[in-house]
């Protein structure tokens, strides 16, 4: 209970400037864990899609993979769609993969959406608590001028004490949510470099299947 009631304390001697801080640091918890539970399903379900595709992609059924990639709502199978729908119109393996990669950019913003939010969150945090911490000191020191020239040393270090606390709490608020969005930011690469590392393997099957003599089976 202790430091439960020196955490209240701590708040409650910052000022009104702790509340917007709280809720910004709020919103950015919020947007995270949507973001995070959405990559981490999107990259679940990718993968998934992949495994279940790459048989027929790797047998040259293109047809088949096609009818299965519909099936699906994966970003992967998205892309494989648009890609294997040229292939069907016979189309070479430049325009299969330059179709796959315009697929490939008009989801990426899905997979950063709101993640940005996150960096401006965390330095409005960081800004609220520099600003509040000023507002704080001109109080004390507005205060402290009318003072008892004997309580002044004692007024103004306990002020300036409080007064830091929004500094402290903006601070402790941007940290996690800065860490959170280098983190998101990194989940979306990942998954973007996988999109791209599958629609060009099916680019280079493709190439493959160019280049063999007819009749050729392969793997």
């Amino acid at each position: 209970m202790s430091v439960v009631n020196s955490l209240l304390k701590f708040f409650q001697e910052g000022g009104l400037f702790m509340y917007p801080i709280l809720f910004l640091f709020a919103a950015g918890v919020a947007i995270a864990v949507e973001r995070w539970l959405f990559l981490t399903r999107e990259r679940i379900v990718s993968r998934s899609e992949w495994e279940r595709l790459m048989p027929h992609l790797y047998q040259g059924d293109f047809l088949m993979a096609l009818e299965q990639a519909r099936k699906s709502r994966a970003a992967l199978a998205n892309i494989l769609v648009l890609g294997l729908n040229r292939v069907q119109k016979k189309k070479s393996p430049e325009s299969v993969e330059k179709v796959m990669l315009q697929g490939l950019m008009e989801f990426v913003p899905r997979l950063e959406k709101r993640t940005h939010y996150l960096a401006t969150l965390a330095n409005l945090a960081t800004l609220l608590g520099l600003l509040g911490t000023i507002v704080g000191l001109i109080q004390a020191f507005t205060a402290v001028a009318n003072a008892d020239p004997a309580q002044k040393a004692d007024l103004l270090s306990a002020s300036i004490s409080v007064a830091m606390n929004t500094t402290a709490f903006g601070l402790l608020a941007a940290i996690p949510l800065l860490l959170i969005h280098s983190l998101l930011m990194s989940k979306t690469t990942e998954i973007v470099n996988s999109l791209e590392m599958a629609a060009m393997k099916l680019v280079n099957l493709l190439d493959e299947k160019e280049e063999a003599p007819d009749g050729e089976q392969h793997p």
